[in-house]
């Protein structure tokens, strides 16, 4: 991937520090930890080409460790970054982190469940690896902007999860292949209702 030596630098302030919380602290699986720039970082990486030039903020929702919000905090770092996470010592790593990278713009890291957080009211949310596709619509509408986008990392069973997930939701979706693993990607979603909300409202509203 072709940064900036700041970045490169922000980066690895983010590997460093999740390397030593992470024998305190499971941030990452313990097998990935080895390959953390691929698995983690450049997989992560990957959805900021995606990102709209305009968006003004970002909110991750179960941020962990750190991946993919910090990541697009060290690529992006004009955004308005919400980092969302329920473990208090996993916070407490993204607050830590986010010092160490040097970001002019800090991460707002919010410790609570994503259900009763505040609204971020963010321009784009992500996920990586947290819950299934129509779990993390719910969880997303409430962070949501009017007009945002979703960035969802999802795996090779993701075609299932968003079958399921169409039940409940009237979904606008592209699949993108992941560049880190031919059989994941990335879903970027852009407007979403609950199903059958358009043939609920009335005669006259319906354009």
């Amino acid at each position: 991937v072709d940064v900036s030596r700041e970045t490169i630098d922000r980066l690895e302030a983010l590997v460093d520090t999740l390397v030593r919380w992470q024998k305190a602290i499971n941030l990452v699986g313990r097998t990935t930890i080895e390959n953390v720039w691929s698995r983690h970082v450049l997989d992560s990486a990957q959805i900021t080409p995606l990102i709209p030039t305009e968006a003004q903020s970002l909110a991750d929702l179960g941020s962990g460790g750190g991946f993919p919000g910090l990541v697009v905090a060290a690529l992006r770092p004009d955004l308005d970054m919400t980092l969302i996470e329920v473990d208090a010592r996993k916070a407490a790593f993204l607050g830590e982190a986010g010092r160490r990278m040097g970001l002019k713009k800090p991460p707002k890291v919010v410790i609570g469940r994503i259900e009763e957080a505040p609204p971020a009211k963010a321009d784009v949310v992500t996920a990586r690896a947290l819950a299934p596709l129509g779990q993390l619509l719910a969880w997303a509408d409430r962070h949501r902007a009017g007009t945002a986008i979703c960035l969802f990392h999802k795996g090779k069973g993701w075609q299932a999860e968003l079958t399921e997930a169409m039940k409940d939701w009237d979904i606008t979706c592209q699949p993108l292949t992941s560049k880190t693993d031919r059989d994941a990607v990335i879903l970027r979603i852009g407007s979403y209702t609950p199903a059958g909300l358009r043939d609920r409202q009335p005669e006259g509203r319906r354009r």
